[in-house]
Formats: structure tokens, sequence, C-alpha cells
């Protein structure tokens, strides 16, 4: 039996490409402003012990690697609503990528006060872990391994870089959002093989490659056995 699925709200023009002129209306305030860039500094100085960031001057390491990870969450997007839509489970995903888009359009109360990249790198923390749910939250997406190692640990370290509580805050507020949309516990036993095919597909292997490389080029590394 398919699960009842939470239904869209998301207005017709709020796509991935908005979500994309969002970042780069924030890229250009940082160019003039360099608050964000200023904020590394402070941010690598709280990091856990577990991760090491391997470069000269670790403030710049940590702010591209942010960036980046900001870019990739209007891509993850895209590459969920094209996959679905080309196995034909559109509307199973939907509510999915459409409550990724509203987290960088209309933001909760709680974080419109969090504005350029800092508060666009919650969103993206946002993003990037309800796509990790959603892959942890059905057994033949989970089974398939869709969701790399890396992606996790990227997650790992943009939790540590916004800070606990308020990280752990918004795991729980994602949680509540991924019960919400799968509806019944039916979600974790439905077959999405099409939705698999669709990803492994090569088309997507820039993305894979992407999030395989993003710690590395950005030298940041974890070290198993710290603690922080």
């Amino acid at each position: 039996m398919r699960p009842q699925i939470a239904q869209s709200k998301t207005a017709p023009n709020m796509t991935p490409q908005v979500v994309l002129e969002i970042i780069d209306q924030a890229r250009r305030q940082e160019a003039r402003s360099g608050t964000f860039f200023r904020q590394m500094k402070a941010v690598r100085l709280r990091l856990p012990s577990s991760v090491v960031v391997d470069c000269h001057q670790p403030p710049n390491c940590l702010f591209r690697f942010a960036v980046e990870y900001i870019e990739m969450a209007p891509r993850l997007i895209e590459c969920v609503d094209a996959c679905a839509a080309e196995a034909g489970c559109k509307s199973l995903f939907e509510p999915f990528t459409d409550a990724a888009i509203r987290y960088f359009t209309q933001p909760s109360a709680q974080l419109i006060r969090y504005e350029g990249l800092d508060g666009l790198l919650i969103r993206a923390y946002q993003c990037h872990r309800l796509m990790e749910e959603m892959h942890d939250n059905n057994r033949s997406i989970r089974a398939s391994e869709l969701f790399d190692l890396e992606a996790v640990r990227a997650n790992l370290l943009v939790h540590q870089m916004i800070g606990e509580p308020f990280a752990n805050e918004l795991d729980d507020a994602i949680a509540l959002v991924v019960m919400k949309i799968a509806g019944t516990p039916d979600f974790y036993d439905l077959d999405l093989e099409p939705f698999i095919e669709q990803v492994n597909n090569r088309a997507w292997d820039w993305m894979r490659n992407y999030w395989e490389n993003l710690l590395v080029r950005n030298h940041i590394r974890f070290v198993l056995g710290s603690c922080g």
C-alpha cells in the first residue's frame, strides 16, 4: 500500500533556479561585506579536535567548503526532482523537494534573522539533512547507498560549524518534517528501484564526484578516535 504523502503547497515559481538566485545574491553581498568570511576564524576555534583543517589558512578552507556546500543544495534538489520525474514517481518525492526549496524561500520565523551566507549555510544544512533522512527512511534507497559517506561527513561538519544546541534543534525539526511527509511506515517498504536507477545514471556522476571530493579539496578531514 502506498503511504499517504503530504501535499505540496509550494508556488509554481519556487524552483531550484530560484534558490540559485538567492545564493548568488548572498555571494554578492558577502563580496562587499566579508562578514561570513570573518566568522570562519571563530568557527575554526570551536570545531572539535576530530576535525582537521590541514591548510595554511584554515578559515579560507572552511569558507570555501561552506560556499560549495551551500551551492550544492539546489543541485541536489534538481537531481532528486529530475530522477523522480524520469522514474515516474515525481509525486512521491515532490514533498521532499518542495520542503527543501521552502527552507530557502520561506524560512521559519526563527531563521529569518540569519542573513547572508550565514543564514544560507543553515538553510543548506536543512536541505542536505532532509535528503539524508529521505535516504535513510526507505529500505530500497538505503540499501543502494546512494548517499555517499562523504556527504554524511560534510553534514557532520556543518552541524559543528552551526554549533549546538541550535544544530540539534534543526535536526529535531527535520525529523518532524520527514514524519509528516512520509505519512505512514509503509514508506520505508516502498520499492523505489526505478528512482535509484535514475540517480545511478552516469549523467549524475559529476554530483557524486563533487560530494566525494568536497572535504578533500578543501583540505578537511576527520580523525577517528579523537574527541572534542
